[in-house]
């Protein structure tokens, strides 16, 4: 079904429900919503409505419904795989007012927000009682809440505490059609009916708005203890991750980089805040691990410590860095968070998350160096290895753009073959968009997409919300 353009006479009707200050029509302004995080792209909707209430989406897309506009929900902009692009123009549906948090409920460990909530912010909050909220991706100061439900984000503490849908318990949704519905019930166990909480939990904007999540939450790790481990080679550092998780111990955060990854956000951080980076980088290493511990406990978090450094003495490991104070801890993690921002400030780059069994990361490592070199592109490498997730970042550098146009997309389907071939897929937290999309027959059958498109029929018979995502 061929989609609507949005008329001056819908616009007026868009204007009653909003309010004339909460429309945007000028291309300036509205060109600020065309684009996300993802390499270059951008598209220009016809306009951006910022709703306040369920009842204001509700009638926007009974409207959209009805004339067959396409609507393309936004929240903080930080997505990576185009997730959030109105690639068909119409209606963006930016969730930027929805940015309260209305109840924190210590009695029942469980906290009610809206989707528009930095997830930083929400994090904090919920400290300031002794919870826990502990998906943080690296964007959490800037990206909203309601996105990381949309792409099922994860981060560093997901290899100990799991990603965002192990803490949705219930939701409040428009549909396509207008109805607004609660997916499930605030407890902790339900089996009645499908669970329509978790279907939501990574979909992509495609089935439904978010208005209200119920979250659960934990209680706050006391104590932490960091590691820096560094390693002669990617490889070394790929197997000492298995065996520490061999040996019994569950880090709450267990990142990788590279050295090019590390060199390059020591220049970014100097630049950007102003200030050396103390921590020292053992030099003729090529990675890192960064191993986070936490817990309540102080001397099994010591103990755990030591088992870790015996595990990596089995490798090619240098000189292993305790952080002994929270400013070292601090400007550790903080150069971990800002190695995307780095990279992407040094080149235009394609940022893939594939994911893997972790046992079969140095094979997935060695590789997709391979590829590199077989397809003439320079990629640095890191992610949550704790949990198999690995980013790639392919930069463009002094590359042509008709190889960047052609050469590129063949190596990142080698890359996606190569992933599948070790038991992965496509993402682990940045979802499909419309970056992977061309790809998702690598990693799913066609019986596989037609029950995915089943399900979007069901939900959204005439297709209008955020169009031409996943398949």
């Amino acid at each position: 079904m061929p989609f609507a353009a949005v008329v001056p006479a819908l616009l007026e009707q868009f204007e009653k429900i909003v309010g004339k200050q909460n429309i945007i029509v000028d291309e300036e302004n509205r060109y600020n919503y065309s684009h996300d995080e993802t390499e270059d792209y951008s598209f220009l909707p016809d306009v951006v409505l910022k709703p306040g209430t369920a009842e204001e989406i509700s009638a926007i897309l009974r409207l959209c419904n009805e004339h067959v506009i396409p609507v393309t929900p936004r929240g903080g902009g930080t997505g990576l795989s185009g997730g959030a692009l109105p690639i068909q123009k119409g209606v963006v549906m930016s969730m930027e007012r929805f940015n309260k948090i209305l109840n924190i409920d210590e009695l029942n460990l469980q906290a009610t927000v809206e989707p528009g909530v930095i997830t930083e912010v929400f994090q904090n909050a919920v400290k300031e009682k002794g919870l826990f909220y502990p998906p943080d991706p690296a964007s959490r100061g800037t990206c909203f809440i309601g996105g990381n439900i949309a792409e099922n984000s994860g981060g560093p503490k997901a290899v100990k505490y799991g990603v965002t849908r192990d803490y949705v318990i219930n939701m409040e949704v428009v549909l396509p059609s207008g109805d607004i519905i609660w997916t499930g019930a605030n407890v902790l166990k339900n089996s009645t009916g499908y669970n329509l909480t978790q279907l939501m939990c990574g979909s992509e904007g495609t089935l439904g708005i978010i208005t209200k999540i119920v979250f659960k939450l934990r209680g706050l790790p006391q104590k932490s203890v960091l590691l820096l481990l560094p390693f002669i080679t990617n490889e070394e550092a790929c197997k000492a991750i298995a065996e520490i998780f061999r040996a019994g111990i569950t880090p709450s955060g267990m990142e990788f980089f590279e050295r090019e990854a590390a060199m390059k956000t020591i220049d970014y951080c100097e630049k950007i805040y102003a200030a050396k980076v103390s921590t020292p980088f053992p030099e003729n290493m090529d990675a890192y691990l960064l191993c986070e511990l936490d817990g309540n406990d102080e001397e099994v978090l010591m103990r755990d410590a030591e088992r870790v450094m015996t595990v990596v003495e089995q490798f090619q490991c240098g000189e292993i860095l305790f952080a002994e104070t929270a400013a070292q801890k601090e400007e550790l993690w903080k150069i971990r968070k800002n190695i995307s921002p780095a990279v992407n400030a040094y080149s235009l780059c394609k940022s893939e998350d594939v994911v893997v069994p972790r046992a079969n990361l140095p094979k997935l490592i060695i590789g997709i160096k391979a590829i590199g070199k077989q397809y003439g592109f320079n990629s640095v490498c890191y992610g949550h290895l704790g949990d198999g997730n690995l980013h790639v970042n392919i930069m463009k550098e002094q590359m042509s753009d008709e190889n960047w146009a052609t050469h590129v997309p063949e190596g990142i389907g080698e890359i996606f073959k190569l992933t599948v071939s070790l038991g992965g897929t496509l993402s682990g937290e940045h979802g499909i968009g419309i970056a992977k999309k061309p790809y998702m027959p690598i990693a799913m059958r066609e019986a596989n997409l037609e029950v995915m498109r089943g399900i979007k029929r069901a939900f959204d018979p005439k297709g209008i919300l955020n169009p031409g995502k996943i398949f």
